[in-house]
């Protein structure tokens, strides 16, 4: 038996619609970095590189603004320009995408996935990430996390 899916109860999808959109698109972008090292590593996104995008979780009232460069992913200020796309969907259809439980042309065609702005920037991006081995989710488990860290302050502290 299905369950309904999860939607975000609109007092609290109010309250974080009113809250600056950097912080959380500043953790995104590091959760990027790190689910996706080897794609950033071998240029997988390099057709998105300098591209301002955004998503838009429109149950949750929260939008990410970011870029991708060779570097990996990078927040970037909501105020001022428009994204070159803009992809908006609930936190659970973002979430079937993610997992790949759901094509994004089924959640397209449905209009459960709306893309704005560059439609080929949005056929670049769908083709990219389905052409990529995605890890699994496990790279956020906390134990990996750490290690990374710890990781990333020895290397910072043997360079000075």
């Amino acid at each position: 038996m299905n369950q309904p899916a999860f939607t975000f109860p609109r007092p609290l999808s109010r309250l974080i619609e009113r809250l600056p959109a950097w912080p959380p698109s500043f953790v995104f972008s590091r959760v990027l970095d790190l689910v996706l090292a080897d794609v950033i590593r071998h240029g997988d996104l390099a057709a998105l590189y300098g591209k301002r995008i955004a998503i838009h979780v429109t149950d949750a009232g929260l939008r990410l603004h970011f870029t991708i460069s060779a570097s990996g992913f990078s927040a970037t200020a909501a105020q001022g320009k428009t994204p070159d796309l803009t992809l908006c969907a609930t936190a659970h259809d973002f979430y079937l995408l993610a997992t790949r439980r759901e094509d994004p042309d089924t959640l397209f065609f449905s209009r459960r996935l709306i893309v704005e702005g560059e439609t080929e920037l949005g056929l670049v991006a769908k083709n990219t990430l389905d052409g990529i081995e995605l890890p699994t989710l496990a790279v956020l488990h906390p134990n990996h996390l750490l290690a990374h860290i710890r990781t990333r302050l020895h290397l910072s502290v043997g360079s000075h």
